[in-house]
């Protein structure tokens, strides 16, 4: 999986296409994540203790990892992740910067 938990990605298809944000949650045996303020849903909850009132609530669905990419902290832009080892320690960087992340 080219992200992780915690990543600023963009996504890149689908209804969000354009929207940015943090990655909340990774599944890599599912190949999908979950980013911060990207593809709501709305859940309908009974009564709980945790939530007494019950109600319809918005909520973060999981996407596949292909529709996101990783936004470069050098340019802010949207770019691929390569692999390369630095000092033996597999690292990721940035394709369109080279910065390492």
């Amino acid at each position: 999986m080219h992200v992780k938990k915690g990543d600023k990605v963009m996504v890149i298809s689908g209804k969000d296409k354009g929207k940015t944000g943090t990655i909340l949650a990774a599944f890599p045996k599912k190949d999908r994540v979950l980013v911060e303020g990207v593809n709501i849903v709305k859940k309908h909850s009974k009564p709980s203790q945790m939530n007494p009132q019950g109600g319809i609530i918005n909520m973060e669905a999981a996407i596949h990892v292909s529709n996101v990419m990783l936004i470069d902290p050098k340019t802010n832009e949207p770019t691929r992740v390569g692999y390369k080892v630095e000092d033996g320690k597999k690292v990721r960087y940035a394709k369109k910067s080279g910065e390492v992340l």
